[in-house]
């Protein structure tokens, strides 16, 4: 994969980033390099390589995956300056 100048110009268009003709220029070259590491890097074969979370080995703190309300409804509500059995109540806009 290559960038060409068109595609530079449109990218910086797009995040809406002033470039200069030399700027484009000069990055055209600059994401080539990038782009060209990058294909270097699916070369690596990396099949019998385990996904690591952190560069030490550690398990990772999990927590129960349970749905709960978090019992913190009137916290929640604690600020507000009407309230109705834990709801917010607000005047009403359609007639």
């Amino acid at each position: 994969m290559s960038v060409d100048l068109a595609t530079v110009k449109r990218v910086a268009r797009l995040a809406r980033i002033a470039v200069s003709e030399e700027e484009a220029n000069r990055m055209v070259g600059e994401l080539n390099g990038i782009l060209g590491f990058v294909e270097q890097l699916s070369e690596v074969d990396v099949s019998g390589v385990e996904a690591m979370t952190s560069v030490t080995p550690m398990d990772m703190k999990k927590r129960a995956d349970v749905v709960n309300d978090g019992n913190k409804a009137a916290d929640v509500v604690a600020n507000a300056p009407i309230t109705d059995h834990n709801f917010f109540l607000v005047p009403k806009v359609v007639e």
